[in-house]
């Protein structure tokens, strides 16, 4: 899954919840003036339940409401929707003061009868910067050379996508992938030919994997990564095999290849996550390094048998 889409180009989706039909109303009203896409939700149990189902960059609430009140839908939010930005809307009656609503994480703070103006004005302004949070946090998850994302993303990914792997029961795969003989091509050809073939390599990944489930990485150096999740060893195989052959038909890079080692995620009784994460990348390193010692150009996974010579 490279990191393509650009924070820019998200399109804002707002989630309006209030149990007053009157209110209710008019938001979808503005919204629609606003040409933005939106959902409604009758109080913060409903809006709960809209949150499970689509993914929403903004949710627009009143603070009295039954059952779930706005600051419980808040507080909620925050806790499983961190990136999700919040508007409250409340009357002069509401127990809650401004600052008690920012201080639970609120972004903005509008009072009925809200006026059109400032809502757009200040939907508008939390829409502005929350692209500018994910335009940072793309730059600093991508690697600026093959535009595949980072070391950094890589840990980071691994922490979410292995959990959420074991929970679902499906199974997780981690590929590492090393160039060999680079230094000599490096050496022979420049540093700028060594750079076009890191950036070849990158795009052969983006084009060997499958979007939006395979994660592709740039370790740094000549060494990459890959989180295939939802396969078997065999099909994880297959994925690798792909990468290595479109290499070998780069003919300007022919003094050079790729090992690939493949490592499954295996969940140890009284280990922590952390350990047994740890182990999948000390497993599919050492399986890399047995792949270039018996001279590179192939595929081993964990139990040293060779997918691709």
């Amino acid at each position: 899954m490279p990191p393509s889409e650009q924070p820019s180009e998200i399109h804002p989706r707002i989630l309006l919840v209030d149990d007053d039909p009157f209110i209710l109303e008019m938001l979808k009203v503005s919204m629609l003036s606003f040409g933005f896409a939106f959902d409604t939700a009758t109080d913060g149990e409903v809006a709960k339940e809209k949150l499970k189902q689509n993914d929403f960059t903004v949710v627009i609430t009143d603070m009295t409401m039954p059952r779930c009140d706005g600051m419980q839908l808040l507080k909620h939010i925050k806790t499983e929707y961190p990136q999700i930005e919040v508007i409250v809307i409340t009357g002069y009656t509401d127990s809650y003061t401004y600052t008690e609503v920012i201080r639970a994480g609120a972004s903005d703070f509008i009072s009925k009868p809200f006026n059109v103006d400032e809502l757009e004005a200040k939907l508008s302004r939390v829409i502005r910067e929350q692209r500018l949070i994910r335009k940072l946090e793309h730059l600093s998850m991508s690697d600026t050379l093959t535009d595949l994302f980072n070391r950094r993303c890589f840990e980071i990914k691994l922490q979410e996508e292995i959990p959420r792997a074991h929970r679902q029961g499906y199974p997780i795969f981690l590929a590492l992938l090393d160039v060999d003989h680079f230094k000599e091509y490096n050496d022979r050809y420049g540093h700028q030919a060594g750079d076009r073939a890191l950036q070849e390599i990158g795009r052969i990944l983006l084009h060997c994997t499958r979007e939006n489930v395979d994660w592709c990485f740039r370790f740094g150096g000549d060494e990459f990564a890959v989180i295939i999740p939802y396969t078997t060893i065999e099909q994880a195989g297959q994925i690798a095999t792909r990468i290595l052959e479109r290499y070998r038909q780069q003919e300007p890079y022919a003094s050079t290849s790729l090992s690939v080692g493949l490592a499954q995620f295996v969940r140890h009784p009284g280990r922590s996550w952390p350990e047994d994460i740890a182990d999948l990348v000390a497993r599919a390193d050492k399986t890399l390094y047995e792949s270039k010692s018996k001279g590179g150009n192939q595929v081993l996974s964990d139990s040293s048998v060779p997918i691709f010579d």
